[in-house]
C-alpha cells in the first residue's frame, strides 16, 4: 500500500471535503430534526461512489464500499446541540467562517468533521483501488446528543449489522483514543404534604427532605471509585424540580436530576444502589430510578431505552488499537499519543452494551464539542481521511485473524 499516494489524495480532496462540512453545517439538524443533513449525507457518499447507501427507520444513513467478509464500520454522529446565546457567536453559526487553517460552525467539531473525512475515505479507496476483503460501513447516526447510542442499539438489534470493531470518528485532535467513561441519568424524589404556607407545621415539606439528600450526593461524590486509565467515576447534580399548589403552600414534592458518570467497574445497577444507601434516602423514604428516553426520531419512530449508557476501554495491544497506530506510523512517521475520551460517545452502545470493539480517531478538537464559534481545522480532515482510507486493508492484511471472538475483548466492566 502507497501510504505516501493515500496522503496525496487526502490533500488533493481538501477543498471538496470543506466545501461537503460547510454544506452540512449551513443545514440545521439538532437531535430529531436531522432529515435534511441526512439527505445531504446521501447525496454525497453517492456522488462519490459508495456502493451503496441507505437510510434505515430511525434515520441513520448507512453508506457500503466494498463487498468482502469482514464487516468493518466507522461511525459519525450527524445530530448536533443547539447554538445556545447567539451573541456568544462572531460568526452565523450555520453560515460559518473559513479561512485557509479553519471552518467554523455548530457542528464542524462535533462532529460533522468526521463525517466528511469518512465519505472522502470511501473515495480515495475506490481511486487508488484499496479495497480488499472487507466491507467498510460509514454510518451517519441520528439523536446522540440527546441519547448516546440509542442509533446504535438500533443499527445492531434491528438493522442486524454486527461489524468486527468499529471507528467512532468523533473529535480526538487525530490522535487516537481507546475508550470513556460511561454515564446514566438518575431521579431521585420526595414526597411531602402541602399546606398553607402561613402555618408550615402542619405539612411535611419535599423540599426540606431533599436537603440533606444534596449534601450527602456531593460527599459521595469525592468517594467514587477511581480508575487508572479512565478516572474517576463522578456525581453532579444538575436540576431540580418541586410541585406545591401555590407560593404560599409547602412544596409536596421534590425531585433531582443527577448527572452520574461511571468509571470502569462501575455499573447502573451499582451506582443507583449506592444512592439508595445514603442515609438521608432512606430517612425520607426517596424514590431512586434510571430516567428513559423515548423521544421520537425525525422519522417519528420511537425506540424506547433506559438513559444508561456504560463505560467502555479496550487495550493499547487490541487488534483495533494496532491497526490504527500501525496507520497513523505509517502516513505520518511518527508514534500517536494513544489517550482516552472526556466525554461520551456512541461507543457507550457498540461496546458498552455489545461488546463490539471501538476505537478513535477523528478531526477537530474536544473542547469545541458544544461551545461557540466551534471549529475544526482543515489540516485534520485530510489526516482523518488518509488514515480512514488504509484502516480495512491494514486489519484485513495484519490483524483480522488476530480479533478476540465473542465479548472477551470487553474489558469496561474490570477493575
Amino acid at each position: 500500500m502507497d501510504f505516501k499516494k493515500i496522503l496525496a489524495k487526502a490533500e488533493e480532496y481538501q477543498t471538496e471535503m470543506s466545501i461537503f462540512l460547510r454544506d452540512l453545517i449551513r443545514i440545521p439538524g439538532e437531535s430529531c430534526q436531522e432529515e435534511g443533513v441526512i439527505k445531504r449525507i446521501k447525496e454525497e457518499m453517492e456522488r462519490v461512489g459508495f456502493d451503496k447507501v441507505e437510510i434505515d427507520p430511525m434515520g441513520n444513513v448507512l453508506g457500503y464500499v466494498g463487498h468482502g467478509k469482514h464487516l468493518i464500520a466507522m461511525d459519525a454522529h450527524i445530530d448536533t446541540v443547539g447554538i445556545g446565546d447567539p451573541d456568544l457567536w462572531e460568526y452565523d453559526p450555520y453560515e460559518g467562517y473559513e479561512d485557509d487553517q479553519v471552518i467554523l460552525g455548530r457542528g464542524a467539531s462535533d462532529q460533522l468533521g468526521g463525517m466528511a473525512s469518512m465519505v472522502y475515505a470511501g473515495k480515495i479507496i475506490k481511486d487508488l483501488g484499496l479495497e480488499e476483503d472487507y466491507t467498510l460501513v460509514v454510518t451517519g447516526t441520528v439523536q446522540e446528543e440527546d441519547c448516546d447510542g440509542l442509533c446504535w442499539q438500533y443499527i445492531i438489534n434491528e438493522d442486524k449489522i454486527k461489524p468486527e470493531f468499529v471507528v467512532i470518528t468523533e473529535p480526538t485532535s487525530c490522535n487516537i483514543y481507546r475508550g470513556h467513561r460511561g454515564r446514566m441519568e438518575i431521579k431521585v424524589s420526595t414526597k411531602g404534604l402541602s399546606c398553607h404556607g402561613s402555618a408550615p407545621e402542619r405539612g411535611d415539606n419535599a423540599i426540606f427532605k431533599m436537603a440533606p439528600i444534596l449534601t450527602e450526593l456531593k460527599a459521595l461524590n469525592e468517594n467514587l471509585t477511581n480508575h487508572d486509565f479512565l478516572g474517576k467515576g463522578t456525581l453532579a447534580v444538575s436540576e431540580i424540580f418541586f410541585s406545591s399548589p401555590s407560593r404560599c403552600a409547602v412544596a409536596d414534592g421534590c425531585s433531582i436530576s443527577v448527572d452520574r458518570r461511571l468509571t470502569a467497574g462501575e455499573t447502573g445497577e451499582f451506582a443507583i444502589q449506592q444512592i439508595k444507601n445514603l442515609p438521608s434516602v432512606k430517612a425520607a423514604d426517596a424514590k431512586v430510578e434510571m430516567y428513559d428516553y423515548k423521544e421520537p426520531a425525525y422519522t417519528g419512530l420511537v425506540y424506547p431505552t433506559e438513559a444508561y449508557f456504560p463505560s467502555w476501554l479496550i487495550e493499547e495491544d487490541h487488534p483495533a488499537t494496532q491497526t490504527l497506530v500501525e496507520s497513523f506510523e505509517n502516513l505520518f512517521e511518527q508514534k500517536p499519543l494513544v489517550d482516552k475520551w472526556t466525554f461520551s460517545t456512541n461507543g457507550v452502545s457498540i461496546m458498552g452494551r455489545y461488546g463490539i470493539p471501538c476505537i478513535g480517531f477523528g478531526p477537530g478538537h474536544e473542547d469545541q464539542a458544544h461551545a461557540p464559534n466551534e471549529k475544526t481545522w482543515k489540516n485534520e480532515l485530510v489526516k482523518a481521511a488518509a488514515i480512514y482510507a488504509t484502516i480495512p486493508t491494514i486489519y484485513v492484511q495484519k490483524y483480522a485473524d488476530k480479533m478476540p471472538e465473542g465479548t472477551d475483548n470487553l474489558v469496561a466492566d474490570k477493575k
